[in-house]
C-alpha cells in the first residue's frame, strides 16, 4: 500500500509562485511515475503533469505547460509541482497519484491519491 501526502497549498496573487510537495510511502512497487492533478469548484479533475520514473520524462497540460514544473526528488520520496505566473484559473484543489499503468492523463489510470492541497490565485 501506498500512502501519498501533499503539501504546500496557499493563497498567492497572480503572477506569484507555489511549490506543492508530495511524499510517498509504503511499499511503491510496481509504480511507473507520479502524476498531479486539480480539481476546481463544480469542475472535474484535470490532468496538469506527469513523471515517469524511467528515462525521467515530463508531460504537461498545455494549460501549464512552460509555467509549471514537475521534479523528484528520491532520497526524500518526494515529487514536486513548481508553479509559476501563477492565475487565477490555477486556483483548484492539487492532487498528487501514483501510475500503475495506463494513460498518465487518464485519472482512471492512478490507484493512489493524496488528500489534497488547496491553491487559491488572487487577482
Amino acid at each position: 500500500q501506498v500512502q501519498l501526502a501533499e503539501s504546500g497549498g496557499g493563497l498567492v496573487q497572480a503572477g506569484g509562485s507555489l511549490r506543492l510537495s508530495c511524499v510517498s510511502s509504503g511499499r511503491a512497487i510496481g509504480y511507473i511515475g507520479m502524476g498531479w492533478f486539480r480539481q476546481a469548484p463544480g469542475k472535474e479533475r484535470e490532468f496538469v503533469a506527469y513523471a515517469a520514473w524511467i528515462q525521467g520524462r515530463t508531460y504537461y497540460s498545455d494549460s501549464v505547460k512552460g509555467r509549471f514544473t514537475i521534479s523528484r526528488d528520491d532520497a526524500r520520496s518526494t515529487v514536486y509541482l513548481q508553479m509559476n505566473s501563477l492565475k487565477p484559473e490555477d486556483t483548484a484543489v492539487y492532487y498528487c497519484a501514483s501510475l500503475r499503468r495506463g494513460t498518465y492523463s487518464d485519472t482512471s489510470s492512478y490507484d493512489y491519491w493524496g488528500q489534497g492541497t488547496q491553491v487559491t490565485v488572487s487577482s
